[in-house]
């Protein structure tokens, strides 16, 4: 296995490579409606793309409020730490931009894994695009 790196995206030039993460992520796998994946902010936000050589296998995007989302991993890869590297990107990228509080809506099932980065929960579990979430903030020192 090569190693496996995470690079900033930008949208318009890989936009092909982070809508086939995605698509796989949330749309075939956890059948999320394809109007509700795609939004405006995508043109705005501040992607990153993990590959494994030069083959993309996860994203993530950072939004200018410092919200952290759209994190996906192609089912092949998961469990090698991937997760870690994208998130361990956008909250480097957040702090360089001055972001001190990331937050993210975690799927319940990913709590833990946004715990071990330093995210807390806030609130109570609601619903979107019928998946059970939690809203989670971390706040850096």
């Amino acid at each position: 296995m090569s190693e496996i790196h995470v690079r900033l995206a930008h949208w318009q030039r890989d936009h092909l490579e982070l809508r086939r993460i995605r698509e796989a992520v949330f749309i075939a796998e956890q059948a999320v409606p394809a109007e509700l994946e795609w939004d405006d902010e995508d043109n705005e936000a501040v992607h990153f793309l993990a590959l494994e050589g030069d083959y993309p296998i996860g994203t993530a995007r950072l939004l200018a409020d410092g919200q952290i989302g759209r994190v996906s991993v192609l089912k092949d890869w998961r469990g090698l730490k991937v997760g870690d590297a994208l998130m361990h990107a956008a909250i480097a990228e957040a702090e360089r931009r001055g972001q001190s509080e990331q937050k993210l809506s975690a799927q319940v099932h990913a709590a833990a894994f946004y715990q071990r980065l330093g995210f807390e929960i806030e609130g109570e579990e609601y619903l979107e695009a019928g998946i059970p979430h939690v809203m989670m903030v971390r706040r850096s020192d």
